[in-house]
C-alpha cells in the first residue's frame, strides 16, 4: 500500500484509535490495545491469577471493542499485548524483550480501544480519557527504556499521561466509563484500574488465546 500521511510510518512508537486506528496506521511488529475500562485490567488480572482467557470468551457486551480491536491487530499478523495503567512498565519490558529476539528495529502501535457509543459493532467509537491515559502510560514507560521515537500523537499522549499523573483515581471516576461503572457499583474495579504499574504480567495473543507473555 502506499504510504499516507496518516499511517505514522516514520516513527517507531505509533498511537491511534479503535479499529480503524489498528488499519489506519503502518502495519507494525507489535500492536498493544489498551482498553482500561474494562478489557485490558480484567484480562490482565485474570493472566496474573494464571488463567488464559479466550478471546471469543472475552468478547461480550463489556469489552466487544477491546476484544474487536485485538482481533483486527491479531489479522495484521503483529504480535498482540493488552496494556493498561495497571501493567505499563511490564508491557515496554516486554516490548524490548521483543525487539531484542528479533535483533531489529521494531515498531509499536499504542491502540486505544475507547468504547462504542451502542453495545453493537459498529456504533460509533466514543473517546474514553482512560485508554487516552493508558496509551500514554505505555509511551512513556517505552521511552524510559530508551523506545522514544515517537510521533506527535504517541508524543500527546505521554504528555497527557504525565501531566495528569496525579490525578488519575479522580479521572478515572469521574469519566464516562468510570461514571457508567459506579452506576453499577463497580467503584473497587475503577479504582483497581487506575493503579499504575501493579502487575507485572503482560497478556499476549497466540492462537486465540490471552495468557502471559
Amino acid at each position: 500500500m502506499p504510504e499516507s500521511p496518516f499511517d505514522q510510518h516514520r516513527y517507531q512508537v505509533r498511537h491511534d484509535w479503535g479499529i480503524d486506528g489498528v488499519r489506519r496506521l503502518a502495519a507494525a511488529d507489535v500492536v498493544v490495545v489498551v482498553d482500561v475500562l474494562r478489557f485490558s485490567t480484567t484480562v490482565t488480572d485474570a493472566v496474573a491469577r494464571g488463567e488464559s482467557v479466550a478471546l471469543d470468551g472475552a468478547a461480550h457486551a463489556e469489552s466487544i471493542n477491546g476484544a474487536a480491536v485485538a482481533q483486527a491487530a491479531a489479522d495484521s499478523g503483529a504480535v498482540v499485548l493488552l496494556g493498561s495503567l495497571r501493567n505499563a512498565a511490564a508491557v515496554a519490558r516486554a516490548v524490548l524483550d521483543i525487539q531484542h529476539e528479533r535483533a531489529a528495529r521494531t515498531s509499536i502501535a499504542v491502540i486505544a480501544a475507547g468504547e462504542l457509543a451502542g453495545r453493537e459493532r459498529g456504533a460509533p467509537l466514543r473517546f474514553a480519557v482512560e485508554d487516552q491515559l493508558g496509551a500514554g502510560a505505555i509511551v512513556d514507560a517505552l521511552g524510559d527504556l530508551g523506545v522514544d521515537h515517537t510521533s506527535p500523537e504517541a508524543a500527546a499522549a505521554c504528555e497527557a499521561f504525565r501531566g495528569l499523573r496525579g490525578a488519575l483515581r479522580h479521572l478515572l471516576t469521574a469519566g464516562g466509563s468510570g461514571q457508567e461503572l459506579l452506576a453499577r457499583d463497580a467503584r473497587d474495579e475503577v479504582l483497581n484500574a487506575a493503579a499504575v504499574d501493579a502487575a507485572s504480567v503482560v497478556p499476549v495473543l497466540r492462537d486465540g488465546v490471552f495468557a502471559a507473555y
